[in-house]
This record gives structure tokens, C-alpha cells and sequence, in this order.
């Protein structure tokens, strides 16, 4: 008997069946990042909650794996943008091993969207563009956590950002130097439909030497 069993649970027999069509490779653009904004639109319009939310996998260089939710904040030619604390355990891992992956899933559209590739720190403005943009008390947060640092209490942290609070009130917050925006290059971009009987629609893009796109599509 499994442990879920044992409480009540049967997660072996939790499944959805798929019913909504798929894709064809003819429908599909022959630009992985114009497919990805005519999907991502489709999300936004759909009201998907936080469509802009993806998993960021990223690993040391011994290959020690960590994954946690981000928010996208920005797109252009040269890839996708995020904001974060470079102190933290990901800025780390990013900084001894500059490649990531990146994944949305959006069950309200049985879609989701796997991107692989480089990883490098957007520019100082960039980073402070977007810093100043966020709300005073979200800017204070930045400086009041040391993310993935050890903490002694709740009460420690809420005792810096009162002391922020006090100490920028009415003044502008610079930004940190320790805080800032990653753009992850692609490589490799895959986009999966769930299709009936688990015979799902998986198109995967391959950049090429001269940065034209393959489109494979792979078994499910």
C-alpha cells in the first residue's frame, strides 16, 4: 500500500483526459517567438492567474538541480527577462553555470511551453528601469531581504523593513547592487498540446548555426 493510500489518497487514479484540439505543424510560425506570443496572448485572454508565471530550473556545476516560480517581466528579440536578487541561490547557480531552463504551463489551455538556453545579467539600466517601476514598498522589499539568506524570525525581517519604511519615506529608493534583471537567450524552444489518449502534440524549435529555426516534432 502506498503512503498516499494509506491517507486517503489516490493520486495514481487522478487524471484529466484531454479533449480540447491540438495543433499541426502547418498552423505552427516558423518563429518560435512569434508562436510563443500568439500563445502567451491566448493566456492573457483566456484570464489565466499570473499567465506570466514560469518555473525556472537552474543547477550548480557539479549538476545539483533547484527549481522555484518567477515572473516574466519582459520579452524581445534576444530572449525573456526576469528581475531577482543576485545573492540568491539561483544568481549563485546562475553565475557558476549561465544556463537555465524555463517552463509555462497553462492547464486552463492544456499548454505549456519548455525554453532552454543562456543565460546573462540585462544592463544596469535595464534593471533600474524596471526597479523603479515597482511599487515604493516592493523597491523596500528588495533591500529588506537578503533572499535565501537564514533568518532569525519573521519578526527580523519585518523589523528591517520597518526600518526602511522610516528611512526612505518620501525619498527615492536606489537600486541595489545586488539586485537586477537575467535574460535567457533560447536555444531550444518546445511547445506542447494535450491531445486525447495521451497522444499529446509536442513541436520542439532547434536554433542553427546561422539562428534559423529547425521544427522537429517529437513523440509523445
Amino acid at each position: 500500500m502506498t503512503d498516499s493510500t494509506k491517507h486517503g489518497l489516490s493520486i495514481a487514479d487522478m487524471r484529466r483526459e484531454y479533449r480540447e484540439p491540438g495543433f499541426d505543424d502547418i498552423d505552427v510560425n516558423p518563429d518560435p517567438f512569434r508562436q510563443f506570443e500568439a500563445w502567451f496572448q491566448d493566456a492573457v485572454d483566456a484570464s489565466v492567474i499570473e499567465s506570466n508565471a514560469m518555473i525556472l530550473a537552474t543547477a550548480t556545476p557539479d549538476g545539483r538541480p533547484s527549481v522555484r516560480v518567477v515572473l516574466l517581466k519582459g520579452m524581445d528579440e534576444d530572449g525573456f527577462i526576469f528581475f531577482t536578487n543576485y545573492d540568491s541561490r539561483k544568481g549563485a547557480e546562475l553565475e557558476a553555470n549561465p544556463r537555465a531552463a524555463l517552463l509555462f504551463y497553462w492547464p486552463e489551455l492544456t499548454r505549456q511551453i519548455r525554453v532552454e538556453g543562456r543565460i546573462e545579467q540585462v544592463s544596469r539600466r535595464e534593471s533600474a528601469e524596471y526597479f523603479h517601476s515597482r511599487a515604493h514598498l516592493s523597491q523596500l522589499g528588495a533591500w529588506a531581504s537578503r533572499q535565501s539568506s537564514v533568518i532569525p524570525s519573521r519578526a527580523y525581517l519585518e523589523e528591517r523593513m520597518a526600518t526602511l519604511v522610516e528611512q526612505y519615506d518620501g525619498r527615492e529608493v536606489p537600486l541595489p547592487a545586488f539586485w537586477g534583471g537575467y535574460r535567457l537567450t533560447p536555444e531550444t524552444f518546445e511547445f506542447w498540446h494535450g491531445r486525447p489518449n495521451r497522444l499529446h502534440d509536442r513541436l520542439q524549435y532547434g536554433r542553427q548555426l546561422d539562428d534559423s529555426w529547425e521544427i522537429e516534432r517529437l513523440s509523445p
